[in-house]
């Protein structure tokens, strides 16, 4: 699975744990160039530091998915610097904390209105800036969970937004097919990353997956990128629409 001569484009890089970060960095090895987007001062060092180790050199730049002059300015760069695109990671996801703790009939309009639109109509904004620089087809990814379909503990708003999401993927995927381009998301089953730290009771749920999917553990990172890696890849070339879990089979389970 080569991604030799392939151009990217990665966001929600937060640190070494983030799982967009574990398909830049399968991605890189296949011999891919990428770009790598950072959202305020706070993070661009770790982006920086990350995109250090990858052993070729990256396009670091900023960008803010609710600022569509941000997002018009990074496909602006890119066109300039890279020429092209063949496919986008998109990771970008957020609710307020107080919308993750408190129960969902509390959530508030404006933490409705913000988790709607960083986690999943942010991937729209995404694919309309990319789809001129996919001129020889591409691939759209994107990640989810599987509080998309069922409810699952304090995860509340972010469960609907992912919901969004992934209907989103599908409708992306039949207005984007005619130019080759596809689109599909990774349902990943709870790893310790930034976002999760913001789950109360998350070391609870880890244990319930180890106790209940069929390979009896928790997921990986690293079976995350080697996912991500096939569905950006010539191998995944019929494969549109798609939501493809990587849970250890957890969403198979019943009890």
């Amino acid at each position: 699975m080569t991604l030799s001569g392939k151009k990217g484009l990665v966001l929600g890089v937060a640190n070494k744990r983030s799982l967009a970060w574990a398909i830049a960095k399968r991605a890189s090895e296949a011999g891919a160039d990428l770009a790598l987007t950072f959202q305020g001062e706070r993070l661009e060092e770790n982006v920086r530091d990350l995109a250090g180790t990858l052993g070729r050199e990256s396009l670091i730049l900023p960008c803010d998915v609710t600022a569509d002059d941000q997002v018009d300015a990074l496909f602006a760069k890119i066109r300039e610097s890279m020429g092209r695109l063949d496919f986008v990671v998109h990771g970008a996801a957020y609710a307020p904390p107080e919308a993750l703790s408190e129960p969902f009939v509390q959530t508030s309009r404006g933490a409705f209105r913000m988790a709607l639109d960083i986690s999943a109509y942010s991937l729209v904004a995404l694919a309309r800036g990319a789809q001129p620089l996919m001129t020889e087809g591409g691939s759209l990814l994107t990640l989810t969970y599987l509080g998309a379909e069922r409810v699952l503990p304090n995860y509340n708003v972010m469960g609907v937004a992912k919901a969004a999401l992934e209907c989103s993927v599908r409708y992306l995927a039949a207005d984007l097919g005619p130019q080759n381009i596809r689109v599909n998301a990774i349902s990943a089953g709870p790893v310790k990353t930034l976002a999760a730290a913001g789950i109360s009771g998350f070391s609870a749920i880890l244990g319930v997956y180890r106790e209940r999917a069929p390979l009896r553990r928790n997921t990986e990172a690293s079976e995350v990128g080697d996912t991500g890696l096939f569905l950006i890849s010539e191998a995944a070339r019929g494969i549109t629409g798609e939501v493809l879990y990587v849970d250890g089979g957890y969403h198979v389970m019943g009890m």
